[in-house]
């Protein structure tokens, strides 16, 4: 990855990332845009709604690694894209392995008790699998 590729994906990574307690677990939580996260919950109230969720891995082979993540929403024709820097937020993906949850929150939520939408990664294998090439990537 070249000099100025590497500070345009830094420039463009979403830094909002937190984890919080839900029973006994830690969840890894994507924080959005107040406007944005509204829109997405508006478009899904009330409907049965499932999310399609793809991990892209990008490296250099230097050391640094990104993660885009894919969330295609089955209602609303939704799709949210959010560029991950591994290197800050190795403990994110770490628990994303452990619970297979991945929770959506707004700025002004209470993370695990109100306003977070929590979405079931069906195959924790591809987790796993992720967890494994983002450690390969960091060289740990």
């Amino acid at each position: 990855m070249a000099e100025s590729e590497l500070d345009k994906l830094l420039a463009q990574r979403h830094k909002d990332v937190t984890l919080f307690d839900f029973e006994g677990k830690k969840v890894p939580c994507i924080i959005m845009e107040e406007k944005r996260f509204d829109e997405i919950m508006k478009a899904i109230a009330g409907k049965p709604v499932s999310v399609e969720t793809n991990l892209n891995i990008l490296q250099d082979g230097l050391g640094h690694v990104f993660v885009k993540i894919t969330l295609q929403f089955s209602q609303g024709q939704i799709e949210e894209k959010v560029l991950l820097y591994a290197n800050e937020s190795f403990e994110f993906f770490e628990a994303l392995k452990e619970t297979s949850l991945l929770a959506l929150s707004s700025p002004h939520s209470e993370y695990g008790s109100s306003n977070v939408f929590m979405i079931q990664l069906p195959k924790p294998e591809r987790t796993e699998n992720a967890l494994e090439i983002i450690k390969k990537g960091l060289k740990m």
